[in-house]
Formats: C-alpha cells, structure tokens, sequence
C-alpha cells in the first residue's frame, strides 16, 4: 500500500512543474484585466480632475454638497453652496462637476405641478 502512494507521487513529480501554476497564471491575469487595470484608470482620472479644479467649478462632494468653488488650497476647497454661505471641504472628497452628476437624473426629474 505505501509503495502505490510512493508511485503517485513519483509520477505527479515527473510531470511538467510550470503546469501547477497555470491555473493561478490564468486567474491573476482575469484579476487584472477585470479588477485591479479598471480601478487605476478611474483613480488616475479623479486624480487628473482633482489637480484641474478651479474657482468658478460647480462640483458635487462625496456627502453630496452641490456648490460653486470660491476658494482652493492644495488640500482644502471652499464652496459656497448657497448665497453667502461657505463650505471648506477637503480636496480628496470632491467626486465630480455637477454637470456629470445631473445629466442622467434631468431627464428623469418632473416638473411640479399645481395640483
């Protein structure tokens, strides 16, 4: 009995050793290709919008403040999200212009009506 386990690990042995890692070749590849290379595009993209800001921007922060930019530091931001009334909100947390984050819901919204 032992002699036949010897046996099967001698011939699992003489086999080609690359071909155990095929398999984990082939799972990092989809891993990178459908996880890690997307995420690097969408960070290098928030990055780019991040480093272009100006005054005068209207954006949408990551708690969902809508607000013009009328003042910005490398890490702060002030908005002003109503007639004098001024939000400082760090640089990391503005996610996007406003122009992006309404277009899809314009069509969407309704008018009110009077009845």
């Amino acid at each position: 009995m032992v002699d036949i386990a010897y046996a099967a690990d001698a011939a699992q042995a003489s086999g080609n050793p690359l071909a155990g890692f095929i398999p984990m070749i082939l799972i990092f590849v989809v891993f990178y290709f459908l996880l890690i290379r997307p995420q690097q595009k969408k960070a290098k993209t928030q990055q780019e919008f991040l480093s272009n800001l100006k005054k005068g921007d209207e954006v949408v922060s990551g708690g969902g403040l809508h607000g013009k930019i009328t003042g910005i530091t490398d890490s702060v931001v002030t908005l002003e999200i109503a007639d004098n009334l001024r939000v400082k909100v760090s640089r990391q947390y503005i996610l996007s212009p406003v122009s992006s984050m309404t277009a899809g819901s314009k069509d969407a919204s309704c008018s009110p009506s009077g009845g």
